[in-house]
């Protein structure tokens, strides 16, 4: 089971961390990812980081102001996220994946599992 949270209402340039634990299983070796769904859009990709190696991923449109990291320890990933724009309102979801991503870690369908988001709205 994965639970995320941290999601709220924030002005624009404002920050915020979102958390994914995972409950059930051990997520040392998988892909852990990050995606988003605004309003009237497809579920797209923010990041992924391997949990064995710690290598990270993101959308060209988060680089720079959102970073995915990871606590082994307690099965959990973060998204720091800073510079917030209205764009990034969605509601965002973290993936779990133990191996099948491989090279498409930014598409949804690999993913096995799914938290069930948590709501990020940024004012102007």
């Amino acid at each position: 089971q994965l639970q995320a949270s941290g999601g709220g209402l924030v002005q624009a340039g404002g920050s915020l961390r979102l958390s994914c634990v995972v409950s059930g299983r051990s997520v040392s070796r998988y892909t852990m990812g990050w995606f988003r769904r605004s309003a009237g859009k497809e579920r797209e990709f923010v990041a992924a980081i391997r949990m064995n190696g710690g290598i990270t991923y993101y959308a060209d449109s988060v680089k720079g102001r959102l970073t995915i990291s990871r606590e082994n320890a307690k099965n959990s990933v973060y998204l720091q996220m800073n510079s917030l724009k209205p764009d990034d309102t969605a509601v965002y979801y973290c993936a779990a994946d133990p191996g099948s991503v491989g090279s498409n870690y930014y598409l949804p369908r690999p993913y096995n599992y799914w938290g069930r988001g948590t709501e990020v709205t940024v004012s102007s």
